[in-house]
């Protein structure tokens, strides 16, 4: 069994080279980013008792990134100096990624591959994220079990995805796939959409507490993505904690 979904990774690694490029097939990530890193820095440096305002703000946080793609969040993970380690199932978009560290100089540990073969190795993390993918994994229990395994007794989890309500079908899919145009026809599937019940339920079979969430809300007029207390109706971000020790 593997949480990877082959024709989700095929329909990524079509745009392996393009994740850097912010006018792009993966332009909405690029608008999502830095509400994102809002959201992690603020909960990381709230559970580890930092100042979220320092340039060092994640120093020596060990963080991995599940489906990291092209590096968009790791990037600014490490200048915040963590310790990053990004996995990705597609072995393009670790490729895109490494050539974009070297570029900007940073030290990351690109590497292909899933969650639960990583799971089978010893190293364990202070944080781990995984942003924009459980809509696109084959099982979610089985990726949830694996970031339970990967995690150090008193870490975190944070987590996004998309609510699934008439609001995430309009916005989300109609709108943004066949409107806009925003990303490519058929790279969401509503079905696979999470409420956020449902995502604590298998944060909850996994070990995990979730302990916070937030809406991301986009306003047009901005052209700008931003957090909002129990905006959920759209894309959302959880944290949780483990549950045992």
């Amino acid at each position: 069994m593997s949480s990877i979904d082959p024709a989700e990774i095929a329909n990524f690694s079509r745009h392996a080279d393009d994740w850097w490029n912010p006018d792009g097939a993966l332009r909405p990530l690029h608008k999502l980013n830095p509400a994102r890193m809002e959201y992690i820095r603020d909960r990381v440096c709230a559970h580890y008792g930092r100042k979220p305002g320092g340039r060092d703000a994640l120093k020596d946080i060990s963080i991995l990134d599940i489906g990291c793609g092209g590096g968009l969040l790791c990037e600014p993970m490490a200048r915040l100096g963590a310790s990053v380690t990004g996995l990705d199932a597609s072995d393009a978009a670790i490729k895109a990624a490494r050539r974009h560290a070297d570029l900007s100089g940073l030290d990351i540990d690109y590497r292909a591959g899933s969650a639960e073969d990583l799971a089978r190795g010893h190293k364990k993390y202070d944080v781990i994220t995984a942003l924009e993918i459980l809509e696109h994994v084959a099982d979610i229990g089985l990726l949830l079990d694996a970031v339970a395994d990967l995690l150090k007794p008193g870490g975190i989890v944070i987590l996004s995805t998309v609510n699934r309500t008439a609001r995430s079908w309009i916005l989300g899919i109609a709108a943004a796939e066949y409107i806009l145009k925003w990303v490519p026809r058929g790279t969401h599937d509503w079905r696979k959409f999470i409420r956020p019940s449902e995502l604590a339920a298998h944060l909850a079979r996994a070990g995990l507490d979730a302990v916070d969430i937030a809406g991301i809300i986009y306003n047009p007029l901005e052209d700008k993505f931003s957090l909002r207390a129990g905006a959920v109706g759209m894309n959302y971000m959880m944290t949780a904690v483990r549950a045992h020790s």
